[in-house]
């Protein structure tokens, strides 16, 4: 795995972390749009379990290459679905906030978790 990857990884794996951390915080920053965009709340914390288990992901995915590959498809599903979301809702200027979170994490996958 080049550096870059495991620098990419890493950033992601702490964006990722600190928005799981964020919504179990019940930031304003997240759980405002989240009550905006109508997702219903008992989901919030599962929301949170799987950006933490997505972090968490990356970071084992340095030294277990498919468990990095799993961990970054997922979070490149977790948000678009968070994309969608703000479609949905309408929100379209916030759309840029999942893409920037989703980003570290696709570019690892592209360079590479295989070595």
């Amino acid at each position: 795995m080049s550096t870059t990857a495991v620098v990419f990884a890493l950033v992601g794996a702490l964006m990722v972390g600190f928005s799981a951390y964020s919504v179990f915080a019940k930031a304003e920053f997240v759980v405002g749009p989240l009550a905006e965009y109508g997702v219903p709340r008992a989901w919030w914390t599962w929301l949170g379990v799987a950006k933490a288990a997505g972090a968490v992901g990356l970071v084992v995915g340095l030294f277990v290459p498919v468990i990095g590959v799993a961990a970054a498809i997922g979070i490149a599903l977790y948000f678009a679905g968070a994309v969608i979301t703000t479609f949905r809702a309408k929100a379209y200027a916030h759309a840029v906030f999942p893409i920037v979170y989703a980003a570290p994490a696709v570019v690892a996958l592209a360079l590479g978790f295989s070595g």
